[in-house]
């Protein structure tokens, strides 16, 4: 039960979603509504509104970790789409 909040996830792949960091919020909107459905509330809820981890996984009644790892998985397919890209 103690590991419930745990937000120390490891991310699913190596990617280096840095990019996603230097979108400006138009364009990170633009990419988010290009995302699996799944996908765009958490990161809607953590990059857009700024919101917490906690209060977002309350919303969407998910876990922490199920957040963090949508949100690692949003960033990583941002990152490859903008990688695509270039």
């Amino acid at each position: 039960m103690a590991d419930d909040f745990d937000l120390d996830v490891a991310p699913e792949h190596d990617i280096d979603d840095s990019a996603v960091d230097a979108l400006g919020y138009d364009e990170l909107v633009g990419r988010i509504s290009q995302l699996p459905p799944e996908l765009r509330a958490p990161l809607g809820g953590i990059l857009l509104e700024r919101r917490s981890y906690s209060d977002v996984s309350q919303e969407l009644g998910i876990r922490q970790p199920e957040l963090v790892r949508a949100v690692q998985r949003g960033r990583a397919l941002i990152a490859r789409r903008i990688a695509a890209d270039e």
